[in-house]
């Protein structure tokens, strides 16, 4: 029998899947080094694009944004999405509660358009109340991805904190510990976890979004979905291809040295060999 023969159906449902994710990204790495204008026709390898990339002044601006709106926004959902998620987890059950733990969960199912158009009525109507905000830019960006974020991590952190053992909290506290005190030096180590994982998640999907940046951004708050997407209208440049490998081997190091990491501190967990 040949080996193909011998391959279960699971086995090629897998390679068929991973061809059908990763060849895509081989082709656009491969083609990053096109040294024709065209991005479909093939005219020699070059690393050019590379070098025009760091050149253009607007997609490196963009990058910049978007880092600083995604680093701020995960940072400002971890905190709002705790404290709802202390409050989805910890209260009595009540029409309150319930109401909050809907409003929560409402942008998880909500078209991002409804989301962006919702937001950018908000700001219009709130410059011509309350004299604030004078412009959108990166500030109704940064509020506009923290609303949003914030839900992904309370659904991440609550699923955490139904999980903890109250008594621990509730033996801190019988000696001694405030609730606060509790929080930050029982509660918080526990769910650590999870904080990072609603963390990342943040930054991930704040990073990746264009259409609620697209409503609530400004002059001088371009971020760069929307330049992409600006540039994809008009004809993808090879440099789109450039900026997209560089992502890639970004995610793929960091990715390796997690799995590193992560196996260097199992094989210290382990028992020694008899």
């Amino acid at each position: 029998m040949s080996r193909l023969s011998k391959m279960s159906f699971s086995t090629i449902m897998l390679w068929a899947g991973m061809f059908f994710l990763y060849a895509p990204m081989l082709i656009l790495v491969i083609y990053s080094f096109n040294e024709s204008k065209l991005v479909t026709v093939w005219g020699g390898f070059s690393p050019k694009w590379y070098g025009e990339l760091f050149r253009d002044q607007q997609i490196l601006d963009a990058v910049w944004t978007s880092l600083k709106v995604a680093f701020f926004a995960s940072t400002m959902a971890v905190v709002l999405g705790t404290m709802a998620a202390f409050v989805m987890t910890r209260f009595k059950r009540s029409w309150g509660k319930l109401t909050l733990s809907n409003m929560i969960t409402a942008p998880l199912v909500m078209p991002e358009v409804i989301t962006g158009l919702s937001l950018l009525l908000l700001f219009i109507h709130m410059a011509d109340f309350l004299g604030w905000p004078k412009e959108r830019g990166m500030l109704t960006v940064w509020i506009a991805h923290s609303t949003f974020c914030a839900s992904y991590v309370a659904v991440v952190v609550s699923a955490r904190l139904r999980e903890l053992d109250l008594s621990i909290e509730e033996a801190a506290q019988d000696l001694g510990a405030t609730p606060l005190k509790t929080f930050f030096h029982i509660t918080v180590p526990m769910i650590s976890p999870s904080l990072a994982a609603g963390w990342l998640l943040s930054f991930s999907l704040s990073l990746d979004d264009l259409v609620i940046a697209s409503f609530t951004s400004g002059p001088g708050a371009t971020t760069l979905p929307m330049v992409v997407f600006s540039s994809v209208r008009m004809g993808v440049s090879p440099k789109i291809n450039a900026l997209a490998t560089l992502i890639i081997l970004t995610v793929s190091l960091i990715a390796f040295i997690c799995w590193y990491l992560a196996r260097r501190s199992e094989r210290k967990n382990l028992p020694p060999a008899m």
